[in-house]
């Protein structure tokens, strides 16, 4: 009898079996309900509401059979009517302008309807813990071209609309016990600029975040755009894990008789929405606790150079500057600024003779007349969230003591600046030595000639810095200091590496159970010697 085919036949069956028992099976993908009700709040208009509309899209009812107690904004809702404006531009009206520590609080705590939808639960009570966000289709009428990069100013284009989603991130990093949800704008029914909206919806779903190297798991992105585009398309949940289907089209596949979406349409969207919020929603609870540090400030993330800025100028690390030759990324360098006056002059420029820590640090020079001002400072480009430290901190050093000095903390947007100051004086011993100077957040307050003086800095919105000397009448004043490794303070933990959250990947996979606990040599050699008992048993 010939042994040797089943042999064969033994050892390719058997060498198969221990590769599929050595690849492991995928963890699957929790799509269950939270367990307690969930506190969830949509901002939207017309296509919004007719999505949560019992009868129409169904999203509000849907919401609710998932504990989810849904609360909605629309047309003149909240403080300065806020509801009226939910365009592109009008986001960082909302998140990441002086007043939108307002429009959040606001925010968190509306419990009301806006739009006719059942709500099955009662009110748990407390803040609203995801805030779902979305732009009608308008929206999708972005001029320009599909690759622009992101632009400076806020406006419906493909660079206007990254640039608006690039200044808001930093207020989600701020908040990292709230889920942010944006909602793509759906599609148009006119072709001219859909090839525009179609690439910004896959810019916000595959780039957005990892452009900006943002660590945390509060924000997520559904592509509403894409589902209405074509009948097979979809992002949703499908066998245990995230199946998105772009759609064959980039104009609105769903009508209904004109660019809102059809009951069709949005009965189709929440069927994809409800299980992938879901799981968003199981992913950033699992990411770790949802804590705020000092208030307002979000966990200092880790990544390969954490002291560095983001593409977009978000800072999350804890350095500023150390003066070592580059300056901070997002602005044009320190500059130095002067009252028009023939008599005052001054210089802000490194020093690569004297230094507290590598080799440079910045000098600052100046002969101010009296009754007048200087500064030294960095202007930032977009706005930046500094919320990961309790104050600001910096190396000094001095040719004199108990010379007057202030720091200037900038707020607001880029555009339209607003001043904090922290009023000081060179300490002692920073004439002969370098002095460690620290100040907290709530020590740096609003200058007396402007709207709410002497209100403490919202360190989220920060867009400049800056050192400088003001003169009383008839006091004029002159010196030199020195600054060094300016940073931020009391920063948190760092969190886990930067990661995208609006295409998840599959979870990573666990170890299979029944094999012997061998290392993975170990593995190698107990497969070696099955084949070669085979083998010896084919020779006898």
């Amino acid at each position: 009898m010939n042994r040797k085919p089943w042999s064969l036949f033994i050892t390719f069956n058997l060498l198969a079996a221990l590769l599929m028992a050595a690849a492991p099976a995928p963890q699957s993908i929790d799509t269950n309900p939270p367990e307690q009700p969930v506190k969830l709040i949509f901002i939207h208009h017309s296509t919004g509401e007719n999505w949560l509309t019992d009868g129409y899209g169904d999203l509000g009812r849907l919401l609710g059979e998932n504990n989810y107690f849904v609360s909605d904004t629309n047309y003149g809702w909240g403080p300065d009517a806020i509801g009226d404006r939910t365009d592109i531009p009008n986001w960082i009206e909302w998140f990441a302008s002086e007043n939108t520590p307002t429009y959040l609080n606001a925010l968190f705590q509306e419990n009301g309807q806006n739009s006719d939808y059942t709500r099955s639960l009662a009110d748990p009570g407390g803040e609203n813990t995801i805030i779902m966000f979305k732009s009608c289709f308008p929206n999708s009428d972005l001029s320009g071209s599909p690759n622009d990069p992101p632009g400076t100013y806020e406006e419906l284009s493909v660079a206007g609309a990254k640039h608006v989603y690039n200044t808001i991130l930093p207020t989600f990093a701020a908040h990292p016990d709230k889920l942010f949800i944006v909602i793509t704008s759906p599609p148009l029914s006119d072709p001219t600029h859909a090839a525009n909206a179609r690439a910004f919806t896959q810019w916000l779903l595959n780039d957005w975040l990892l452009e900006n190297k943002y660590p945390y798991k509060n924000v997520a992105v559904f592509d509403f755009y894409n589902i209405l585009t074509y009948s097979s398309a979809h992002h949703r949940i499908d066998k245990d894990q995230v199946e998105y289907i772009q759609g064959t089209g980039n104009t609105l596949a769903y009508p209904s008789g004109d660019d809102h979406p059809s009951i069709e349409g949005s009965l189709k969207a929440s069927a994809d929405f409800v299980p992938l919020l879901n799981y968003f929603y199981h992913q950033w609870i699992a990411s770790g606790p949802p804590q705020i540090v000092n208030e307002s400030a979000a966990p200092t993330a880790a990544g390969d150079n954490p002291v560095n800025p983001s593409p977009s100028g978000i800072l999350y690390g804890s350095l500023i500057d150390n003066f070592e030759g580059q300056a901070p990324a997002g602005t044009s360098g320190w500059e130095a600024y002067f009252e028009d006056a023939a008599q005052s002059n001054i210089a802000c420029t490194p020093d690569t003779q004297f230094a507290q820590s590598g080799s440079i640090s910045l000098r600052f020079d100046f002969k101010v007349q009296a009754d007048s001002w200087a500064t030294c400072g960095i202007y930032f480009d977009t706005i930046q969230s500094w919320a990961s430290g309790n104050g600001i901190t910096f190396q000094l050093h001095a040719d004199q003591v108990n010379l007057p000095y202030h720091i200037d903390v900038y707020s607001g947007s880029p555009e339209a600046r607003t001043t904090y100051v922290y009023h000081a004086a060179t300490p002692a011993g920073s004439d002969s030595s370098w002095v460690q100077v620290d100040i907290p957040w709530s020590s740096i307050l609003r200058v007396e000639w402007e709207e709410n003086a002497g209100t403490p800095l919202d360190p989220t919105f920060v867009t400049g810095f800056s050192i400088g000397i003001a003169t009383a009448p008839e006091v004029p004043e002159s010196g030199t200091i020195w600054l060094d490794e300016l940073s931020l303070t009391g920063d948190a933990a760092p969190a886990e590496q930067p990661h995208a959250t609006s295409l998840p990947s599959v979870p990573e996979e666990e170890p299979a159970t029944w094999l012997p606990n061998l290392p993975c040599v170990g593995s190698i050699f107990f497969m070696v010697f099955v084949v070669g008992m085979i083998w010896i048993f084919q020779r006898r």
